[in-house]
């Protein structure tokens, strides 16, 4: 009953921005912890940006003073703006969050949406 869906991905050259939404939708009571992965071709999926409930943030070194990740709890959604875009930054990025579902029991489960793809080129 719950979904992920990402969206803002697309191609930029180097040194350009774009902005990255994630929007949860079902039978959601709560979302706790929210983050952004990422995976390029051959590596593993790594962690970029995450964010609480409450706004504490956390980011990958790699993307540290360039990334930054925000959150609308009225409206469930996600955000990862990317400036100074690098070619290295080229991946597919997921949205992942740990939602409490609207059920009997209010049990809470992790999701991932479907990835979208962002390239960088130089």
């Amino acid at each position: 009953q719950v979904h992920l869906v990402e969206s803002g991905g697309g191609l930029v050259q180097a040194g350009g921005s774009l902005r990255l939404s994630c929007a949860a939708s079902g039978s959601i009571f709560s979302i706790n912890g929210m983050g952004w992965y990422r995976q390029a071709p051959g590596k593993e999926r790594e962690l970029v940006a995450a964010i609480s409930t409450g706004g504490s943030t956390n980011y990958a070194d790699s993307v540290k003073g360039r990334f930054t990740i925000s959150r609308n709890n009225a409206e469930n959604a996600m955000y990862l703006q990317m400036n100074s875009l690098k070619p290295e930054d080229t991946a597919v990025y997921y949205c992942n969050a740990e939602i409490v579902v609207a059920n009997l029991k209010y049990e809470h489960y992790t999701y991932w949406g479907q990835g979208t793809q962002v390239t960088v080129s130089s």
